[in-house]
C-alpha cells in the first residue's frame, strides 16, 4: 500500500498580538485555528486546541510584549498543547522575540536570558523558530534548530522611499547599529552619520550622547535602531543631530515597546516623525501624532509560506536578512 500525505498549515495565535496573527492569516488565505486560551483565578494558563492538529505543520504566533514573561510563558505552554497532539513539526513565531538583549555578559555575575528563551522554546517542541530584526544575530546560534531571522527592512525603505526626499542622512544612534543603518544607506544612496554614545555604568535606561560623525548640517536625518523601549537613546541622539544643524530629524525602528516614559519623550522630542511597524501591539493611549504604524503582517505570512512550502525564506528578502 501507497500513502500519499496531504500537508496541512495550521496557524495559532496567543493573546499577546492577536491582530497581527489575523492580519498574516488573511494574507496565507486561512482562518486561524482555535486555541481556546483561558487562564485561572492564581494566573495558571491553559490551552486546549479546537482541532486535531496530527500530522500538521503548525505555527504558534506570539510576540513577547508585555507582560513578556506571560507572553511567553502562554507560547510555551500553546507549543507544549501541540506537541502533545502529535503535530508533525511545530514552529514558534516570535515577531518581537524576549529577552533579546540579554544576549551576552556584559559583567560579571550575569545570565544570558536569551539562550534560556530559546532553550525553553526547544524544550517545549519548537523545531523552528521565525522572528523579526533580533537585536543581535548572535542569537541565531543559541537554537540547535533552524532560525529564519525576519527582517523589516523592505517595509521601512518603501516607507523612506515614498516620504523621504531627497538627501537624506541615516543615522545610527550608536555604533551597535552603524553596520544595519549602512545597509540603509546603500539602498537609498544615501549618507551616513552615527551618534557616539555612552551609558554610565551601573545603568540600564541612561545615555548620554557624546557628538555625531558624518555631516547632518542642514540635511533631513532618519535615525534607524531595531527597538524603541524608554526612547532614551533614540530621543538623545536626536537633541545632538538637531544641535548639530539638522533640519528634520525622524525616528524608524523595527519594534516600538514604549515603555514608560517613552510615549511622554517622544511627543517633547524634536522628531517630526515616529515610524515603528506592527511586531509589538499599540495600545490607544500610547498612538500619539508622531507615531506611524508599518505592517509586517505579510513579511512574516510569507516566511511562513516558504517554511510551509520549503522553499528558501532568505529569497524574499534577496539575502538581506543575514546578519
Amino acid at each position: 500500500m501507497e500513502l500519499v500525505t496531504k500537508k496541512r498549515l495550521q496557524v495559532y495565535s496567543g493573546r499577546s498580538h492577536p491582530d497581527l496573527a489575523r492580519d498574516i492569516a488573511d494574507h496565507l488565505g486561512i482562518q486561524l485555528g482555535e486555541a481556546n486560551l483561558k487562564t485561572f483565578a492564581n494566573g495558571e494558563i491553559k490551552c486546549q486546541l479546537g482541532e486535531s492538529v496530527r500530522g500538521s505543520d503548525v505555527f504558534i504566533v506570539q510576540t513577547h510584549s508585555h507582560p513578556v514573561n506571560e507572553a511567553l510563558m502562554e507560547q510555551l505552554i500553546m507549543i507544549d498543547t501541540a506537541k502533545r497532539a502529535s503535530a508533525k513539526r511545530i514552529t514558534a513565531v516570535c515577531p518581537y522575540y524576549g529577552y533579546s538583549r540579554q544576549d551576552r555578559k556584559a559583567e560579571g555575575r550575569e545570565p544570558i536570558t536569551a539562550k534560556l528563551v530559546a532553550n525553553m522554546l526547544v524544550a517545549a517542541g519548537a523545531s523552528r523558530v521565525v522572528s523579526v530584526d533580533l537585536h543581535s544575530g548572535q542569537i541565531q546560534g543559541f537554537f540547535d534548530k533552524p532560525v529564519d531571522h525576519l527582517t523589516a527592512m523592505p517595509v521601512l525603505l518603501d516607507y523612506l522611499k515614498r516620504e523621504g526626499g531627497e538627501d537624506l542622512v541615516i543615522v545610527a544612534p550608536d555604533a551597535g547599529r552603524v553596520k544595519v543603518a549602512e545597509r540603509y544607506a546603500q539602498f537609498l544612496h544615501a549618507d551616513l552619520a552615527f551618534v557616539h554614545k555612552t551609558r554610565p555604568k551601573g545603568t540600564l535606561s541612561t545615555v548620554e550622547a557624546k557628538g555625531v560623525i558624518g555631516d547632518v548640517d542642514g540635511r533631513r536625518c532618519v535615525v534607524i535602531d531595531d527597538m524603541i523601549d524608554t526612547a532614551g537613546t533614540i530621543v538623545a541622539a536626536a537633541d545632538i543631530l538637531k544641535a548639530k544643524g539638522a533640519t528634520e530629524v525622524w525616528a524608524m525602528a523595527t519594534h516600538g515597546l514604549l515603555s514608560d516614559p517613552a510615549v511622554d519623550r517622544l511627543k517633547n522630542s524634536v522628531f517630526e516623525r515616529v515610524v515603528i511597524t506592527d511586531t509589538v501591539p499599540l495600545p490607544p493611549e500610547k498612538a500619539i501624532d508622531k507615531i506611524e504604524v508599518l505592517s509586517v503582517a505579510k513579511i512574516i505570512a510569507d516566511a511562513i509560506d516558504a517554511v510551509f512550502e520549503d522553499t528558501s525564506v532568505s529569497e524574499i528578502f534577496d539575502g538581506q536578512n543575514q546578519s
